[in-house]
């Protein structure tokens, strides 16, 4: 009887150890058999490749998209910087930035456009800039397209000065705007979208109506990840410039995936994608070096750079190699 229970102890032991060291072997294995990369980005349109290429990516083998939402711009390149994550969606000019501080990174890939909105409150009746002298306008960031394209109309309309221009992480605009603390905000989409769907303010412009062609987020990478693995770099492109070409043709599945990453509603991404139809460009995403020389320049005429070296900034070889044949689902971008 003694040997029996201690035989059936024993046996349940071993059953026992073997179940964990199963679950263990699944677990870890599982978790480092595929090459995981992070994706550092903020909530908006121009980034839409990171919550489908995390979508697409979470089953099966080959590479694992880790989408990585953050609540600001200046957080994410310290990221960056320290290694934590391997590419960062960030705002163009920041990128110029870190350049020019050391930081060995390079632009490979450049996000949707034409999805930035200048949004006022309603009650203000602003036509144009005239009607904001002496008001308060948000931008996501000193560092940011959206600043400088702020600057560059206020000196053209010779308002430079008369316009009080502040800084604010986009996911606070909309509420500091309905709240009556704020007379303006200019940001990617959807955040202006909700104002304007709620009724709080109506729109001034749209980033494409002063500035064609607007560059709001890119990827960067540091250059080691490049050198060491290339491969993983023009798949991280190829998954993102197909990302939008999916999502062009099938803007109603891409909204709900996005839904899902920036816990916003569905409508209000319906309606930030589509409004206006076909406004958003998802196929300018290689990056060209005059750009980004332009936005440098600009950036040293409005005194937030102190040169305009560029130097090794771009590489475009990975976005110029994309091929966007074959796209039939949101599983087949990452082919």
């Amino acid at each position: 009887m003694h040997a029996s229970r201690t035989t059936k102890l024993l046996v349940g032991s071993i059953v026992w150890l073997l179940l964990i060291s199963v679950l263990h072997f699944n677990l870890n294995f599982e978790s480092t058999e595929r090459k995981v990369i992070k994706m550092g980005y903020m909530p908006v349109i121009t980034n839409l490749a990171v919550p489908l290429l995390d979508y697409a990516s979470k089953e099966g083998n080959g590479v694992r998209y880790k989408a990585i939402k953050y609540a600001s711009f200046a957080e994410m390149a310290e990221s960056l910087r320290n290694g934590e994550i391997d590419v960062a969606f960030m705002i163009a000019p920041l990128s110029i930035v870190l350049r020019q501080q050391g930081e060995d990174v390079k632009i490979v890939y450049i996000g949707n456009r034409h999805e930035s909105t200048m949004v006022a409150r309603k009650e203000l009746k602003v036509k144009t800039l005239h009607d904001l002298v002496g008001k308060t306008i948000a931008i996501p960031m000193r560092y940011s397209g959206h600043n400088i394209s702020i600057l560059d109309l206020l000196e053209k309309e010779n308002l430079t000065g008369q316009i009080n221009v502040v800084e604010m992480n986009p996911p606070d605009m909309a509420a500091a705007l309905s709240a009556g603390s704020l007379d303006a905000y200019y940001v990617g989409e959807p955040f202006a979208a909700q104002t304007l769907m709620s009724g709080h303010s109506e729109r001034v412009f749209y980033v494409e109506e002063v500035w064609d062609k607007f560059i709001c987020n890119l990827a960067v990478v540091r250059n080691d990840l490049i050198q060491n693995d290339p491969k993983v770099v023009q798949h991280i492109v190829n998954g993102a410039a197909r990302s939008g070409m999916w999502a062009s043709k099938n803007p109603k599945e891409a909204v709900k995936i996005a839904a899902k990453y920036w816990n916003q509603p569905v409508k209000l991404l319906e309606y930030a994608f589509t409004t206006p139809k076909n406004r958003i460009l998802y196929d300018k995403y290689i990056p060209k070096e005059n750009e980004m020389k332009e936005m440098a320049e600009l950036m040293k005429k409005y005194r937030l750079l102190e040169q305009t070296n560029i130097d090794g900034l771009v590489e475009d070889k990975f976005a110029k190699a994309v091929k966007v044949e074959s796209i039939t689902d949101i599983k087949s971008i990452l082919k």
